[in-house]
């Protein structure tokens, strides 16, 4: 079986981790201190960053330290994963899905304007499978209605829009750490923070509302990362271009060889990092799409994805702030798409395998 995903971590991690039981210092501590620093300057153009327990708390934490709460609004997609959705709902705020623009499965500038009422705060774009959401004209619209713009970068370590990385957007941007992300810590998130207030903010939040012990300044959680996850963070940062040039190299082969389905677009002037390969198999239902996953998988040992076959405002736990809603890109996209295996692990035999696979699966489907 060829996994959709795959975490690498190898004997540099384990020594990283032996470092840091040998020391003594286990929870946040110089690790943690370190890996910020080191993180901040690598993906975000030395933006301050904040190491958290997991990417969900990240984008919590910098809603907490953003002032968002109960009576505002946060525009997001429903096309994601449902962290982004909860993270605003867990604020007391209330999230109001948009559509996606069908060709990178992000925010759609125009979808997102219609949503803007009284009550509106900000927008919350995703950079869903490492393609940068349209930064620019999201921000236009923001600029029309006073608004802030926060940045789920979960997917997206290192992508960028003309030039500008993705985490350098927003007020603040959070990157999941995930096992099955570009880059991982074992479990964890980062926070990138455009003013030192919200860092300050971020840090008292996930600390019990305390930067000195037992002084604590404003009710807070215990989100803290540990120094040996921030250990193995460290280790995959110094690794994540190199496997960022491969996913793209696997990308490239496959758009060059792939049959009979819509391969991923690329914007002008964007980097994508391909978290996901995503593939659009044009005119499908869901059923249809199921099946083809089904026989990759039993007929042919590929692994694949779907991500995410519930549109959030449709998910039992955010239905209520959607009700009669209808996102017609969102749901034509969640009936369409599949993601294939680009991870570095795969080797150049997997990679035709895959592709022999999938025009197979699509022909005899068709």
């Amino acid at each position: 079986m060829i996994p959709a995903a795959k975490p690498i971590i190898g004997d540099d991690e384990r020594v990283a981790v032996d470092r840091v039981l040998a020391s003594g210092m286990v929870a946040q501590g110089p690790e943690v201190q370190a890996f910020e620093a080191e993180f901040g300057d690598h993906m975000v153009a030395g933006r301050t960053c904040v190491a958290v327990n997991s990417g969900t708390s990240g984008l919590h934490l910098g809603l907490l330290a953003s002032g968002i709460g109960p009576g505002d609004e946060v525009i997001v997609p429903s096309f994601t994963f449902a962290a982004t959705g909860n993270a605003v709902a867990l604020t007391g705020a209330t999230p109001v899905f948009a559509d996606i623009e069908p060709l990178h499965f992000c925010l759609d500038p125009e979808s997102v304007r219609a949503a803007v009422t009284d009550r509106t705060r900000a927008i919350m774009p995703v950079h869903l499978y490492g393609h940068p959401a349209d930064m620019p004209a999201l921000q236009a619209v923001a600029d029309g209605a006073n608004l802030l713009v926060f940045e789920d970068a979960a997917q997206a370590h290192g992508a960028s829009l003309n030039g500008r990385k993705v985490g350098t957007f927003g007020a603040f941007g959070m990157f999941s750490l995930y096992p099955t992300k570009n880059m991982t810590s074992g479990e964890g998130g980062m926070v990138s923070c455009g003013s030192e207030d919200i860092a300050r903010r971020v840090r008292l939040l996930r600390n019990q509302g305390m930067e000195r012990q037992y002084a604590n300044e404003l009710v807070g959680l215990n989100n803290r990362m540990t120094d040996i996850h921030a250990a193995i963070g460290r280790v995959q940062l110094t690794k994540v271009d190199g496997w960022t040039k491969k996913r793209q190299d696997n990308a490239a082969f496959l758009d060059a060889n792939l049959e009979g389905v819509i391969t991923p677009a690329v914007a002008p002037g964007a980097a994508h990092v391909y978290h996901q390969y995503t593939i659009r198999i044009s005119g499908a239902n869901a059923e249809e799409r199921n099946r083809m996953v089904a026989a990759l998988r039993e007929e042919h040992g590929v692994g694949s994805g779907v991500y995410y076959p519930i549109p959030n405002h449709r998910l039992e736990s955010l239905a209520s702030y959607a009700p009669g809603l209808e996102l017609p890109e969102t749901e034509r996209a969640a009936a369409e798409v599949i993601s294939l295996p680009v991870h570095p692990s795969l080797t150049p035999e997997d990679l035709s395998r895959i592709v022999t696979s999938v025009n197979a699966v699509v022909k005899a489907g068709a």
